[in-house]
C-alpha cells in the first residue's frame, strides 16, 4: 500500500497519527511494517509512487507512507527527524543534509530534466535562444509573465540557479512581471497556464499534467536543466526513532535491479518520466 500525504489536511492527518502513537507509547511501526518518505511533489504527482511502491509492498510486506511538498521542507522535516528516507532534487542541500549529520548516506537514484513551458505563441522568443541564461535573459527583458514557486523546492532552487547564470535578480520585480505563487508545482502551473505566462517545471510533471490547454514547451535539453534526484537514509544516530531497517530495505530497493527496473519502466502517454543512474553499493539491512 502506498499513502501520499500533499496537502495540508494530509499532513495533519499524518502528524496527528504519529503524534497519537507517541502519546499512547505505541511504536509507530507497532502494527505493521512500514516507513515514512519525506518525498518532493513530483515524484507524487507524476503517478511515479503509484505505479512502483505497490510492487515494493508487494515484495517486503513494508508500507511507505509519502509526505510529498516541496524538497525545502521534506528536507526540514527529515531534519527534525520526522521520516525514515529522504528522497529529493536537490543535490547540494542533499549533501548538506548529510554533511550536518542528519543523514547517513547519499545515492543517485534517478534523473529527468527542467523545461520551460509558456503560451504557444511565445512572446518572449524563448524558442530562438541557445541557452538556458538566454532564455531566462529574454523573459527579463521582454518584461513576459513569469510564474515561479517561490517555495524553497528543488525546482525553485533550480529556477533561481538559472536567474543567477542569466545575471538577473527576478525577486526585485516581484509583483511586476515576476510572480511568486508560494505554491506546489501543479497550482503554480495552473497560474501559469491561466496568466499566459511562463514557468520551470520538471518534465515529469509536465507530462503528467492535464490542463495545458494552448501552453507548450518552449524550451528544453540544455545541460543546466538535468534534474538529479538522491535518496538519503535519516540518521538513526541523531533521530533515535528512524526505522532503519525497514528504511534501508527501501532504499536497497529502490538502488537495486528491481527498483531500477520499476522506475524505467514507468511511461505515460507513452513518454518515460524518469531514468534511473544508480550507481552505488547498496547496504545490508540491520
Amino acid at each position: 500500500m502506498t499513502r501520499i500525504f500533499s496537502s495540508p489536511r494530509g499532513l495533519a492527518a499524518l502528524a496527528s497519527l504519529l503524534l497519537a502513537t507517541v502519546a499512547l507509547g505505541i511504536p509507530a511501526h507497532a502494527d505493521e511494517r512500514s516507513i515514512i518518505l519525506q518525498s518532493t511533489t513530483s515524484t507524487a504527482n507524476s503517478g511515479l509512487y503509484d505505479a512502483i511502491l505497490p510492487r515494493f509492498t508487494e515484495r517486503t510486506g513494508i508500507t511507505v507512507h509519502v509526505v510529498a511538498v516541496g524538497t525545502g521542507q521534506a528536507i526540514r522535516n527529515a531534519t527534525n527527524g520526522d521520516g525514515d528516507v529522504l528522497l529529493v532534487h536537490a543535490r547540494n542541500a542533499e549533501e548538506e543534509f548529510v554533511a550536518a549529520g542528519h543523514g547517513v548516506e547519499r545515492f543517485d537514484v534517478m534523473y529527468n530534466d527542467f523545461i520551460l513551458i509558456g503560451p504557444a505563441d511565445d512572446p518572449a522568443g524563448v524558442a530562438r535562444t541557445g541557452t538556458a541564461a538566454a532564455a531566462f535573459r529574454a523573459i527579463a527583458r521582454t518584461g513576459s509573465e513569469f510564474v515561479s514557486r517561490g517555495d524553497d523546492s528543488g525546482t525553485h532552487k533550480k529556477e533561481m540557479q538559472l536567474w543567477l547564470s542569466a545575471g538577473i535578480d527576478p525577486v526585485a520585480d516581484s509583483g511586476d512581471w515576476y510572480i511568486e505563487s508560494g505554491s506546489g508545482m501543479g497550482a503554480t502551473i495552473n497560474m501559469t497556464v491561466g496568466m499566459g505566462a511562463y514557468t520551470l517545471t520538471d518534465r515529469g510533471t509536465w507530462i503528467s499534467f492535464r490542463n495545458k490547454r494552448a501552453h507548450e514547451i518552449v524550451f528544453e535539453k540544455d545541460p543546466p536543466l538535468f534534474n538529479q534526484y538522491g535518496v538519503i537514509l535519516v540518521n538513526p544516530a541523531k533521530h533515535s526513532k528512524v526505522n532503519i531497517g525497514d528504511g534501508q530495505v527501501f532504499i536497497n530497493w529502490i538502488l537495486g535491479p528491481e527498483g531500477q527496473a520499476a522506475i524505467a519502466g514507468y511511461q505515460l502517454h507513452g513518454q518515460q518520466l524518469f531514468y534511473p543512474n544508480a550507481r552505488a553499493t547498496t547496504q545490508a539491512a540491520p
